[in-house]
């Protein structure tokens, strides 16, 4: 009942009224506007798309492929391309549609990029025939899907292995029409034999290519111990382009560990003496030719590189072949080692293994991704056997039936001879013999030519092979290390079957030579710094800061760093998870006090829940940083245990996570600080009396004595007049109790705080 005070709608009035959030997948008013909050549109409109392109186009799967991949090959599989001979490219394409309704230059340009005349893969799976372009080359494209053909490699066969055994969930397609495999079953771990990049929304997958035989030979390891280390066998990632692969082990494990990191591939080149040119014949698998002449030719232009006279790109039906004369007396090591630095001759392959497991994006390491192919192969070889033991069972239940009435064939011949009506041979071989009607009809389909002796000792003795079949699969799945030494057996006959050597050379204990060479000249310039509380950092030019000084910053965020400095020092930010990232002041834009600034978080890919606290600036790496620590500890660490000779953007255990951090400052110099406890004790130290570490986390020594439930509060910078008499709270000796201030102390640090504000 509508109330006096409330207003009357009229009849004609169709404002729409806001859509309602129940239905998700329709929006009522659709091409209207409407009021809607923003967390509305996003939960409405914007998560389906985002987990749509997670789930169904950009995250590989645990059988290491892709939907448009896995279509692409099993539609190939079903039109018999696994042993038949080349179809038009353009017919395949054709075929592919049926299960992905994109378009066809879609489904053609991922066929090609699977192909082995594109040399993406090291194990290509498309057996191609015409141009299908190079994935060494940014220009070079591949033709017109009526001009090339293609076939499924070899090597196919170990992906649809037993497919029709219910090895796999067969799934709709996208009308209904169809049948297609969730995942393939595939018999080794192509997730981490073939190249595999992917950008979706809110996450990416880049997964390198690992050499055939080292992942094989890991996996079966793994299946006999658990505990097995990976990098014995797993030696460093492989790639169909060749290359020469700068190892460090420290950088590998991380990788192997987590999933995350990088490493550096450079290129292979030889020096032609008779006519003085450098030929590059492999580079590394995210640069380009192109990319690379143009890097070199705008080098030249600049001045900075004199040294070649001529570059041209020598590509042919052999291969891979980038040309530079170089100028007389030229030394072509020291060149290469200055366009290392400077060019995509040599690039860094970043890793981050993210793998759908059970539909839930995962970064996984090499040992747990593995475990889960392990885990995931387990249940195709359960999946098979039981399908394999169901149809035994089947088929010696029919047998039981024949034997019953071999016994006495006369007695099955007069029934049916007796029987009237045809549909009661069935009944009446069922009540004359005790038999059930499945085995009565196998019986009655019998063709008269089969009942003689010959045909009935065979049937005899299939039902004790089949008795010692069905024996043998039920203790198959009785006992799972039956199962792990058939994926064993299967994955050392596919070592057998594709052998295959090393492209990427290792070059281990390598270190990267080239910092020494061309890089780029830092203009240096002062700037101020500013580092905020919330984590956002901002550089600004006095010029910038003379015409307007308000900082902008986000609501509720303060200034916690101001820094006069240069534009080409060093940056280190400290982190709440005991880490530090180094950058260059240079790497981030000059800008404004307008601007709010960059969030170094985000800037500096930091781990989830990580967040900055503290900014170090150097440019010589001397001094020390000093961490106070809330249990009385504190760590005087030298800089230079932060200086690295490679360009590494992150150091772990950057301080002691023994205890929690109250405060960080950079010491350039021994000085004066005063340290607050939580009972209001000053303590006035002197940094020399702390013995200076090399070892980044090291828990440090006792600074301040504290009682039980007591804490360091706060630590600042002593400024004279502070304290009337600094000596009552300055101590010679570690750890000391502090002092409570006098009245007098007191009265001075109220003015003194009061004239700061």
């Amino acid at each position: 009942m509508r109330g006096d005070n409330m207003p009357k709608k009229s009849k004609k009035d169709n404002t729409p009224t806001k859509p309602s959030l129940d239905d998700k997948t329709h929006i009522p008013f659709a091409g209207e506007v409407v009021d809607q909050k923003i967390v509305d549109t996003l939960e409405i409109n914007y998560m389906p798309y985002a987990m749509s392109v997670i789930m169904s186009r950009a995250i590989p799967e645990i059988d290491g492929f892709k939907p448009s991949h896995r279509k692409i090959l099993y539609t190939m599989y079903k039109m018999g391309l696994l042993t038949g001979a080349r179809a038009k490219s353009a017919k395949i394409v054709g075929q592919v549609m049926q299960l992905n309704p994109h378009g066809d230059a879609a489904i053609y340009d991922t066929m090609v990029r699977l192909s082995r005349g594109y040399g993406a893969l090291l194990h290509p799976f498309v057996d191609s025939k015409g141009n299908f372009g190079k994935a060494y080359s940014r220009d070079m494209m591949w033709a017109a899907s009526r001009y090339t053909e293609a076939k499924l490699e070899k090597i196919c066969s170990e992906l649809f292995n037993d497919i029709d055994k219910n090895t796999v969930d067969m799934v709709d397609n996208f009308d209904n029409t169809m049948k297609e495999p969730r995942l393939l079953p595939v018999t080794f771990p192509t997730v981490l034999v073939n190249l595999n990049n992917g950008i979706a929304v809110g996450m990416a997958s880049s997964i390198c290519s690992f050499n055939l035989e080292e992942v094989c030979r890991t996996a079966i390891e793994l299946i006999k111990n658990p505990d097995f280390d990976v990098m014995e066998t797993l030696k460093a990632p492989d790639f169909s382009g060749g290359g020469l692969l700068l190892y460090n082990r420290e950088q590998m494990k991380e990788i192997y560990d987590t999933g995350r990191g990088g490493f550096k591939v450079r290129s292979r080149w030889r020096y032609d003496k008779a006519n003085g040119c450098i030929e590059v014949t492999e580079i590394p698998p995210t640069s380009t030719s192109e990319a690379i002449i143009d890097k070199i030719i705008d080098k030249i232009k600049a001045g900075s590189v004199k040294e070649i006279s001529d570059i041209r790109d020598e590509t042919d039906l052999s291969g891979l072949k980038i040309t530079m004369d170089l100028k007389r007396g030229t030394d072509p090591e020291k060149l290469m080692k200055k366009l290392y630095s400077s060019t995509p001759l040599q690039d860094t392959f970043s890793c981050n293994f993210n793998v759908l497991v059970n539909g839930c994006p995962k970064v996984m390491g090499v040992k747990e991704l593995l475990n889960e192919w392990i885990e995931f192969r387990r249940g195709c070889i359960r999946r098979r056997t039981e399908f394999d033991l169901k149809r035994a069972k089947d088929r010696l239940h029919l047998l039981r039936g024949l034997e019953k009435i071999l016994l006495d064939i006369d007695k099955a011949i007069s029934i049916i001879r007796n029987t009237e009506e045809e549909a009661e041979v069935v009944p009446n071989l069922m009540i004359g013999f005790g038999i059930d009607k499945i085995q009565a009809e196998f019986v009655a389909e019998i063709k008269l030519r089969h009942l003689n002796k010959e045909y009935i000792l065979k049937r005899l003795q299939d039902i004790e092979k089949l008795v010692k079949v069905i024996e043998d699969l039920e203790d198959i799945l009785s006992k799972p290390k039956r199962v792990n030494r058939i994926i064993i057996f299967e994955l050392e006959e596919v070592i057998k079957k594709y052998p295959s050597e090393r492209k990427t050379e290792i070059l281990y204990d390598a270190v990267d030579d080239t910092s020494g060479y061309e890089k780029e000249p830092v203009p240096s310039y002062p700037v101020t710094l500013f580092f905020t509380k919330e984590g956002y950092f901002k550089k600004i030019t006095p010029q910038s800061l003379r015409m307007s000084s308000a900082q902008k910053l986000k609501e509720g965020d303060t200034v916690l760093q101001t820094i006069e400095t240069t534009n080409n020092v060093d940056l280190l930010f400290f982190t709440n998870k005991c880490q530090v990232y180094k950058a260059r002041a240079n790497d981030f834009e000059d800008t404004k006090a307008s601007s709010i600034g960059d969030f170094i978080s985000a800037k500096l890919s930091m781990d989830s829940g990580e967040a900055p606290v503290y900014l170090a600036v150097t440019s010589d790496y001397s001094g020390y940083m000093f961490f106070m620590f809330e249990n009385g500890k504190g760590a005087k660490i030298t800089m230079s245990s932060y200086e690295t000779t490679t360009n590494r953007k992150k150091l772990i255990k950057a301080y002691s996570s023994k205890a929690t951090l109250n405060c960080v400052v950079q010491l350039e110099s021994d000085r004066d600080l005063v340290i607050v406890s939580s009972n209001a004790k000053n303590l006035l130290l002197n940094t020399a009396l702390i013995e200076p570490k090399s070892t980044r986390d090291s828990q440090g020594v006792g600074i301040m004595k504290l009682k039980k439930g007591q804490y360091i509060a706060e630590v600042k910078e002593y400024k004279d007049g502070m304290f009337a008499k600094p000596y009552k709270y300055r101590t010679k000796n570690l750890p000391a109790a502090g002092s409570i201030l006098t009245p007098e102390d007191r009265g001075e640090q109220m003015l003194l705080f009061s004239g700061e504000e």
